[in-house]
């Protein structure tokens, strides 16, 4: 056991997936599916590269690639033996990530999804026998993103997946079709302790999250959550956040604040910031804040509705002035 152990050092705080994971690799028994189950940001993602190290070994006596350069071609997702498909958008026709839509500065209307079209690469990417391992593996993150047609262009490849292993991670078997679930082996990740949660951030090099209590409450208990709540923290500007740090007191500091965000940021951070918003003032206020974090989650709704921003914060600030809906 611990020879198979080294992987999964970098997964803390998830004792029972460990547990079932080393233990497949140590009986040899290795299920045709997994569904790695649990928030993100918890580990599920360092586990499947963990996973993987074990999975895509060479050969023996084959002249692949060494364990070392094994690990790293895994880390940087281009080991021809691994696919690891994550939710893209359509632009110009053209599939696009999620990072990358980000570095060309796209405008975000909708969330992105896994589409049929990388469900149809996948079924093409099994076809082949591995090159390297003695299996392929396709990890799937998240699956929950899946479109319909995906989610059920899926179903065969699970049936019979061939020499191959696939991983899905989604944050429980509720976020995917129940015949999806059937074909899969359960993997469950809960959310880490405030002492491992410390450990975590600490070790990445985000320590000074743990002096933001908006951010950790936000977080729940996922190391990345918090990172990437705290990056996303960074990217507004402080004067406006410093102003909204407590409920405005007059209709004209209101509707100024409503402008300057309406203006500034885009849907994805206006409804950050409404999440932000609801934690800070109920930390700060408690019983009294509820009637906001109310008149927040309506504006959430109503952004998500595709509603005019600026109309929607003006009523939602002026809403915190007089304290009542409007």
């Amino acid at each position: 056991m611990a020879v198979v152990s080294a992987p999964f050092e970098t997964v803390l705080g998830q004792p029972t997936a460990v547990e079932l994971l080393q233990r497949a690799i140590a009986c040899d028994r290795i299920a045709p599916a997994y569904l790695f189950t649990g928030p993100a940001g918890i580990g599920r993602r360092q586990a499947a590269v963990a996973f993987a190290q074990h999975l895509l070994r060479p050969r023996r006596g084959s002249q692949a690639a060494s364990a070392e350069i094994t690990r790293r071609r895994i880390h940087q997702r281009n080991h021809p033996d691994l696919l690891w498909i994550e939710p893209t958008y359509v632009h110009q026709g053209k599939l696009v990530a999620a990072a990358e839509a980000a570095e060309l500065g796209l405008k975000r209307k909708s969330p992105p999804q896994i589409r049929l079209e990388q469900i149809r690469q996948l079924t093409r990417f099994l076809a082949r026998p591995p090159l390297e391992a003695s299996r392929s593996l396709v990890v799937i993150d998240p699956a929950e993103t899946m479109a319909e047609g995906a989610a059920n262009g899926l179903l065969k490849t699970l049936e019979e997946p061939g020499q191959a292993t696939l991983i899905l991670l989604a944050p429980d078997g509720h976020s995917l079709l129940p015949t999806l679930v059937s074909r899969c082996q359960c993997v469950p990740f809960s959310r880490l302790d405030v002492a491992t949660l410390a450990t975590v951030l600490e070790r990445s090099g985000y320590g000074e999250i743990l002096s933001q209590p908006e951010i950790l409450a936000i977080a729940q208990g996922s190391p990345g959550a918090a990172i990437a709540h705290w990056q996303q923290q960074q990217m507004i500007p402080a004067a406006l956040l410093q102003g909204l740090a407590e409920p405005p007191t007059s209709l004209r500091q209101a509707l100024g604040q409503a402008r300057d965000i309406a203006k500034t940021l885009d849907t994805e951070s206006q409804l950050w910031l409404v999440n932000y918003l609801q934690h800070r003032y109920w930390q700060q206020y408690q019983i009294q804040a509820e009637p906001w974090l109310r008149q927040l989650e309506q504006a959430r709704r109503q952004l998500l509705g595709y509603c005019q921003p600026r109309l929607v914060w003006e009523v939602a600030l002026m809403a915190l002035v007089v304290g009542e809906s409007l």
